[in-house]
């Protein structure tokens, strides 16, 4: 067993198993590094068993590096991965793999990434709206654009499909918290994207940049209450210090979670779990 404290991560993702009443543990992190990725397992969210082997890469597989941030989303059935790959000859992209269990082993859905492949793109999300179509939420990296963008995707119900181009949401500097990336590079960041619909209904991402405390995590908040937005940025980054790339998710207890890296250093970062509450339309940490 492995206590959170001993687990070297990034980009930490939770999936809750009701059937099993289990947590697993998905993220970026060594190893696997870029040969797959493996998940851990709890019923605490203290010690947890693993890793077991969730997706390894075939020979034939297009991401030759750069395998970051898997998250896995249980829909219509099966489990679906979301996870980001590079090569040298591709640009960045979010590829879904699938697979019948949490733990894998899962493949990939199709011979390539869902995002478009001539855009720079990570941290793809699933969210279904409430019409039940599935959509991929991402960001199209400031490497590219400079002034980084999240964008949403609607797919097909068998996610194998993008059925109409990308909507911009917003870019970085619509948040007045974001500051550029480095002194010598205008350029800033978007991280991280996940959704939650609070119990009054109103719809609200979490999203990650550079902040004057280091990498931070703020809220926007969807005016109509659609994933098209338009979008309205927090003032500030939630009180946390260099902590970033967040997801939301609820303990068998009923408990609100908020799971994190922090901090945002090389071999330091760790994942952390802490309690929300939620008011109305609004979540703050306890």
């Amino acid at each position: 067993m492995h206590k959170t404290a001993d687990l070297h991560i990034r980009d930490p993702f939770i999936l809750p198993v009701a059937a099993e009443q289990k947590y697993y543990l998905y993220g970026t992190g060594q190893p696997p590094g870029d040969t797959g990725f493996d998940t851990y397992r709890s019923s605490d969210l203290q010690s947890w068993e693993g890793p077991f082997p969730a997706f390894g890469k075939p020979d034939d597989f297009w991401g030759t590096h750069h395998f970051w941030a898997p998250e896995v989303h249980f829909y219509r059935g099966r489990y679906y991965m979301f996870a980001s790959f590079k090569a040298d000859d591709a640009c960045r992209g979010t590829q879904i793999l699938a697979a019948d269990r949490p733990d894998g082993p899962f493949e990939p859905l199709t011979d390539g990434p869902i995002t478009p492949r001539d855009w720079e793109c990570l941290d793809g999300t699933l969210f279904v709206d409430p019409y039940g179509t599935p959509w991929i939420v991402f960001c199209h990296e400031w490497l590219q654009v400079d002034d980084g963008e999240i964008c949403a995707l609607p797919l097909s119900d068998d996610l194998k499909t993008a059925i109409d181009t990308p909507k911009l949401l917003f870019t970085a500097t619509q948040a007045k918290w974001v500051i550029q990336v480095a002194k010598d590079r205008k350029a800033y960041v978007t991280d991280g994207p996940f959704l939650h619909r609070t119990r009054a209904g109103d719809l609200l991402m979490l999203w990650s940049s550079t902040s004057k405390n280091g990498y931070g995590t703020a809220f926007a908040r969807s005016k109509s209450g659609l994933i098209t937005g338009p979008w309205i940025q927090d003032e500030e980054t939630l009180d946390l210090k260099d902590a970033g790339h967040a997801m939301i998710f609820r303990t068998f207890e009923g408990q609100l979670m908020l799971t994190m890296h922090q901090p945002n250093t090389g071999s330091k970062e760790r994942a952390v779990f802490l309690p929300l509450s939620e008011t109305e339309n609004q979540l703050q940490l306890e």
